[in-house]
């Protein structure tokens, strides 16, 4: 199982960045979805999650209203949309995928993980 992080770079307070997580090795049709970031010195924190099948997104308090996760079936990619983005968002972003359909928000409850892609929001 491969998970591949891409989009994140330097912006500023206030714009917008889309990230994105191609997965491949297996079917994920069973399979929660999502997205942690982690601050310097901190542990993983959870963002956002779906699963591939079913309607349900969750997110973290910090980032609702703000964040939009989503997905493309047919590429087996998914999103996060960031929007009004704050310097207090900058992190290094994961994905990460674990086979339920219970919605964890754990970072120890998720099985595979991408590599993280860096996202710096100046002020």
């Amino acid at each position: 199982v491969l998970l591949v992080e891409s989009g994140g770079r330097l912006v500023q307070a206030g714009a917008s960045l889309r990230l994105s997580c191609t997965a491949s090795g297996r079917s994920f049709e069973n399979h929660a979805m999502a997205w942690f970031r982690q601050f310097p010195g901190k542990n993983r924190e959870f963002v956002a999650g779906l699963h591939w099948t079913r309607a349900h997104r969750w997110y973290s308090d910090s980032v609702k209203g703000r964040f939009t996760i989503s997905k493309e079936n047919a590429n087996n990619t998914f999103h996060l949309q960031m929007d009004s983005l704050e310097p207090g968002d900058t992190a290094v972003y994961y994905c990460a995928a674990r086979e339920t359909y219970n919605r964890p928000s754990m970072p120890d409850q998720y099985t595979y993980w991408g590599q993280g892609t860096q996202v710096t929001v100046s002020s």
